[in-house]
């Protein structure tokens, strides 16, 4: 079975509409999960403990995403020309 490893993290934004961390050294880390399903309910407890904070929004990144970047089909290739 492939390991599918995804990180949960976020923190407060310039813009409530982009993605652009005010201040990167703050970021909240959650943790690394082995899955999506684990890593939606820590998402989803963090975005709902912080709901009255509009700047404020959390994300998953899919981590084996990047460990397969060298492949390919991978959908990082394309980043790099």
């Amino acid at each position: 079975m492939t390991q599918r490893l995804h990180l949960v993290f976020g923190g407060t934004l310039t813009d409530p509409s982009g993605s652009e961390f005010a201040d990167p050294s703050a970021i909240h880390v959650v943790g690394l999960f082995p899955d999506y399903a684990s890593a939606y309910r820590a998402w989803k407890t963090e975005a709902q403990r912080t709901v009255d904070q509009a700047d404020t929004r959390y994300f998953i990144a899919h981590l084996h995403r990047l460990l397969e970047e060298e492949r390919e089909e991978s959908p990082t290739e394309a980043l790099r020309s």
